[in-house]
């Protein structure tokens, strides 16, 4: 059995890291990864996604131009070269990562599967078809996540895609049903409706995107509608059969049991923790009732010296969490800082177009915490630089603390909605008020600029 001073188990945006940074601290470190180095967020996240979105965005520009005085009469998708395209950037991104680890000195690269045999000690097995033994006296999980397969009837039977193999689809769905409404259904909805698809979109919930006010997800109904993309709410789905034609998909909701017939289904209904065959219960690490692992606000599990970053501990799953996550445990671990993951902030954006930002609380949770909130509500319509681009699309709103005048949270629906949360975020994390920035000055005409006049309609 070979030993480490330190081990981490998967090589996504937490594990690869943090497995470098121990190496150059001068600690014997090996990182184990059993599919391919760079994790979800380079091989079949936000790298590919957010490439191919940029092609979808291009198509719609091209269509729609018209209306800016631009005239495109034939715009032409070459899904080939989309996915040409994005293979590249992709195959860029991860060797980069690869190598990075490879020219770390004192870092040792498994590639294989690893599970607890004991508290501290695993097994791997290899891609070569060989095992190795190791163990270590600090382990760090970041195996991360894995989409769920509903339980529906027919449904494993067919070739459904994920949001996985959708990436490397050959031909552009003629109708394409997602099976969900949050933040993946809705970008590869409109992705591919851009593309030239049919979309259907099936959720459960009474609103597509459960976690946000609902204005906010009827703005984001809206500009889907907009673009002809059908958002079916508080569905149950039945069951999924084959045609002669391709799928047909039984459901009922308000309307009543009904059949919707499709070309392909896009699964997107949640992801899980990737913790079944990490033999836990050999190293006795607690997992939640939803197969996450449990850690404390320093990423610690109740075994000393195992930790959990990224997607695998639950809690919000976004690449900019588990990069936190690193930086949290390195610098607690190396430079014997004392950060927790306690009063983080918590931004992330969905890249529809427009995006949808967000970053603390919704005006629905400083309603539930019984909180003196105001809210600061401003279409895209009346924003300078938006109408100017054509793009009127979405709003900017914040809630903030009547007494106070801190920002407490925002939700911002635009082109680079990201961009502008982002000014609001640095606004909350400096104590900013939003008085500073109704009277701020920002460069005209920029997004940024409207919080001016997001922040003045509280002076009514």
């Amino acid at each position: 059995m070979k030993h480490y001073d330190a081990i981490i188990i998967g090589a996504g945006q937490a594990g690869t890291p943090l497995a470098k940074k121990l190496a150059e601290s001068g600690m014997k470190t090996a990182i184990i990864e059993k599919r391919i180095v760079g994790g979800t967020c380079i091989i079949d996240g936000c790298t590919p996604t957010k490439t191919m979105i940029a092609s979808a965005r291009a198509a719609f520009q091209a269509r729609t131009a018209g209306k800016l005085g631009v005239v495109i009469p034939d715009v032409q998708v070459d899904l080939k070269k989309i996915i040409k395209r994005k293979n590249e950037i992709v195959d860029l991104f991860q060797a980069s990562a690869e190598k990075g680890i490879k020219t770390t000195k004192g870092l040792k690269l498994y590639l294989g599967k690893a599970s607890f045999t004991g508290t501290k000690e695993l097994k791997v097995e290899m891609k070569d078809g060989k095992t190795e033994n190791l163990s270590a006296d600090l382990i760090f999980i970041n195996t991360g996540a894995k989409t769920i397969i509903p339980d529906i009837h027919g449904l494993k039977d067919v070739d459904y895609l994920t949001s996985t193999s959708i990436l490397d689809i050959e031909e552009i769905p003629e109708h394409l049903v997602i099976i969900g409404g949050n933040y993946i259904g809705l970008e590869f909805g409109q992705m591919f409706a851009r593309f030239g698809s049919k979309i259907t979109v099936l959720e459960k919930a009474s609103h597509v995107l459960a976690k946000e006010d609902q204005e906010i997800a009827d703005e984001i109904c809206k500009v889907l509608d907009n673009e002809k993309i059908e958002v079916l709410t508080s569905v149950t789905i039945e069951s999924v059969t084959k045609t002669k034609n391709g799928l047909s998909v039984k459901i009922e909701d308000k309307s009543g049991a009904r059949k919707v017939n499709c070309s392909h289904i896009l699964v997107a209904a949640g992801r899980k923790a990737q913790t079944d065959d990490l033999g836990l219960t050999y190293s006795g690490i607690k997992k939640d009732d939803k197969g996450h692992i449990i850690v404390n606000e320093k990423l610690e599990t109740n075994i000393k010296g195992i930790y959990a970053l990224g997607d695998v501990k639950g809690g919000p799953a976004f690449t900019h969490i588990a990069y936190n996550d690193y930086t949290i445990v390195y610098r607690n671990l190396i430079e014997k800082t004392k950060l927790t993951t306690k009063n983080r902030p918590i931004p992330y954006c969905m890249f529809t177009d427009p995006q949808l930002a967000r970053v603390g609380i919704s005006e629905t949770e400083a309603k539930e915490q019984g909180l003196n909130y105001k809210v600061a509500l401003l279409p895209m319509a009346n924003v300078a630089r938006g109408i100017e681009t054509g793009e009127t699309f979405g709003l900017m709103k914040a809630v903030v603390d009547a007494k106070t005048k801190q920002i407490l949270g925002a939700a911002v629906i635009a082109a680079d909605g990201g961009e502008i949360m982002s000014v609001l975020q640095m606004a909350m994390q400096g104590g900013i008020t939003y008085e500073d920035i109704r009277y701020g000055i920002f460069a005209h005409p920029t997004y940024s600029e409207s919080l001016n006049n997001l922040f003045m309609k509280l002076d009514d």
